[in-house]
């Protein structure tokens, strides 16, 4: 059953249903009006305009990221509270900072150009494979093989040992959803332990046997830099080569899927894009802003803020939820309409402020390469069976989708 503005103050984000993990936009759309700000029944808050949810992701003085106190409650003193607290993404200064310095000369323009070398060989060596078949699926035979194969590069994770990643990561990230099993926390749980011995041996590799590109061995630089006391601990290492694993394969996997799914829902724009090629890159930005790979994001005010006319105590937590944001007409002009020329295109998907994903650049390479070869490849292919998705809320992932393959 879908919101109605008089239950829009009660909408309970913990109680969702299927409908609204197949589809949540219309009921973003009705809380955007109507609820601006959520109150839950744990006290916390959601948010689904565009204007609170950059501030909140941008004011990290006011709005932390450190998800220690919220994090116990929920997992303990478990191995996924031990990632989660410990990896780049929910932490603050002064730690975000000096591991976001360690990583960032890997995300340079001159790496980027490296890659996208490496990713291009890629594709066209997926594409080539699926070209001997009528009926693949986007997802496990193309979206997530990219992603999957460029991190395992840049952690020099030998080629025969990534068949567990993917797995690893969607337990490790599924960890984070709203509502999880016992049983699902736990598989979470078992997956860390599992990434976390395999790195030690890794790192234990490595150490035996330097690398010789270790200019773009993430991997190799941060072992190298806690070996000269300048770097991080190797827990610390170990837990931000599993974030870049998850946040590097995970959200670029949904973004190539969503994409080729959009493609194929709107025929008229996939059309247009292949009439324009030059509209690539707006249609990348368009497809992170409807279909975003993290739909809600989270932040706890350090703080009183003032919004909506209430104020809210410091330590309140707050969803952001960076999907309804993107589709507030507000911001953007006819926001359910799929439109692969939109300008401007300010999206949030990337987030915004000190925690702007460090790896856009790399994951926009991926999706530009991916999409440029597919459609001049198959310009005719078409859906074979509807797209399968997880009942998911916080990230917005497809399972499935098959297509057939036609020049």
């Amino acid at each position: 059953m879908r919101l109605t503005p008089e239950q829009a103050r009660n909408f309970v984000l913990a109680d969702v249903d299927h409908a609204f993990s197949q589809d949540p936009y219309p009921d973003f759309t009705v809380l955007r009006e109507h609820a601006p700000l959520c109150r839950q029944p744990d006290g916390s808050m959601l948010l689904t305009r565009y204007d609170d949810v950059r501030t909140v992701l941008t004011d990290s003085a006011r709005f932390s990221s450190d998800k220690r106190v919220d994090f116990k409650p929920r997992f303990g003193e478990s191995p996924l509270y031990e990632h989660h607290t410990t990896s780049l993404v929910f932490n603050d200064p002064p730690y975000h900072t000096r591991v976001r310095k360690l990583l960032q000369p890997f995300f340079a323009a001159q790496t980027l150009r490296r890659m996208e070398e490496s990713v291009a060989r890629m594709v066209d060596e997926l594409l080539d494979r699926a070209a001997d078949r009528n009926v693949i699926d986007i997802v496990g035979e193309f979206a997530a093989a990219i992603p999957l194969n460029l991190v395992g590069d840049l952690l020099g994770v030998p080629r025969g040992e990534r068949e567990p990643l993917r797995d690893w990561a969607s337990l490790i990230l599924g960890g984070l959803e709203p509502v999880r099993t016992p049983e699902q926390i736990e598989a979470g749980n078992r997956a860390v332990e599992e990434f976390k011995d395999y790195l030690r041996r890794l790192i234990s590799w490595k150490r035996a046997n330097p690398a010789r590109n270790a200019e773009t061995d993430i991997l190799w630089t941060l072992i190298s830099a806690a070996d000269a006391g300048e770097g991080l601990t190797e827990l610390e290492i170990i837990h931000n080569s599993i974030f870049m694993l998850n946040a590097g394969h995970d959200t670029t996997t949904s973004l190539i899927a969503n994409g080729v799914d959009l493609l194929l829902r709107f025929p008229e724009q996939a059309e247009r894009l292949k009439r324009e090629p030059a509209l690539l890159k707006p249609a990348i930005e368009e497809m992170l802003r409807y279909e975003s790979p993290l739909q809600i994001g989270n932040r706890r005010s350090v703080v009183d803020v003032e919004m909506h006319g209430d104020t809210v105590p410091a330590g309140t937590f707050f969803h952001v939820a960076i999907a309804a944001a993107n589709r507030d007409p507000r911001h953007f002009p006819e926001p359910d309409h799929f439109d692969i020329g939109r300008e401007p295109n300010r999206h949030l998907a990337f987030g915004h402020g000190i925690h702007f994903c460090a790896g856009n650049a790399v994951a926009r390479m991926e999706a530009q390469v991916a999409f440029s070869k597919l459609i001049q490849r198959f310009p005719r292919m078409r859906r074979s069976e509807p797209t399968r998705r997880p009942d998911r809320s916080r990230f917005r992932v497809v399972d499935e989708l098959r297509v057939e393959l036609r020049c």
